[in-house]
Order: C-alpha cells, then sequence, then structure tokens
C-alpha cells in the first residue's frame, strides 16, 4: 500500500504535466497568430486573438486596451514590421492561464520614427471558449546583444 501511494505521489506531477504538452502546442500556435495578427492587422484576427480585458503595457510606458491597440494597429499609427524572438518560455501557473515570458527583437515604425528595440517581456494569456487568448503583455527595452 506504501509503495502505491508513494508512486500515486511521484506521479502526480507528470499526469498534471501531460496536459500542459497539447496545451503548449495550442498556446505557442495562438502566440504565433498574434504576431502575425500584429505584423499584418485585419479586425477579425486581432478580434479573434485578443482578450476583451486585454491590458498592453509597452515598454515606453503606454498602456492600451483592447480597443486602443486594435485603434494603434488598424491605423496603421503603429506598425510592426518584425518579431523575432530570442527566448520564448511557458508556465502554466494554474487551470487556463499561462505565463508567456522572453526576450524579442522587434521593430516597429511609427508616423515619426523607426525603433529597433530589443525586449524583455512578460505576457498572460487566458484560455477563454475553449481557445487561448492574450491578455497582458509588460515589457522594457534591454540593451542590444553584442555580436559574437
Amino acid at each position: 500500500m506504501k509503495i502505491l501511494l508513494l508512486f500515486l505521489w511521484l506521479a502526480a506531477p507528470l499526469c498534471a504535466f501531460s496536459d500542459d504538452g497539447a496545451s503548449l502546442i495550442a498556446l505557442r500556435s495562438a502566440d504565433d497568430s498574434r504576431v502575425e495578427a500584429m505584423r499584418s492587422p485585419e479586425a477579425g484576427k486581432l478580434e479573434a486573438i485578443l482578450s476583451d480585458a486585454l491590458r498592453y503595457a509597452h515598454s515606453n510606458g503606454a498602456v492600451d486596451t483592447k480597443a486602443s491597440f486594435m485603434d494603434l494597429l488598424l491605423s496603421g499609427k503603429s506598425k510592426y514590421l518584425n518579431f523575432d524572438y530570442q527566448e520564448r518560455n511557458f508556465s502554466f501557473p494554474a487551470p487556463g492561464i499561462a505565463l508567456m515570458s522572453g526576450r524579442a527583437n522587434v521593430k516597429l515604425a511609427t508616423p515619426t520614427a523607426e525603433m529597433d528595440v530589443f525586449l524583455s517581456f512578460l505576457a498572460v494569456w487566458r484560455e477563454e471558449n475553449g481557445h487561448w487568448r492574450f491578455l497582458a503583455w509588460q515589457s522594457c527595452k534591454l540593451p542590444p546583444t553584442p555580436a559574437p
């Protein structure tokens, strides 16, 4: 009996993690769709991937809601020219919640300037009606990584 209890205790984390494999694949796909929707903005695609409760905190301190972020992208006030991850990690701290952290090189154009920035970020995803939706973003600028 003790061996069975020990086995169940040791196996419990593996059982919980087994669902994370499918969730991770779906989440990576959702994030790839989000990045593509930001680079080539279409209202329907943005509406589908962004949570209604979106809070997008840019590296310059500006904060957008879903409506203001969509306006920024659809109006062309901000154009994401490139979005390359150097690192992208996911964790699942609670059912239906995922954290994404890492570093990315982002090229962005505004009507007055073009920026090429390295970011460290934390993003939050929430499962809503069976689909991963982008809930929050917070980033900060990093110095560029020197070439080897």
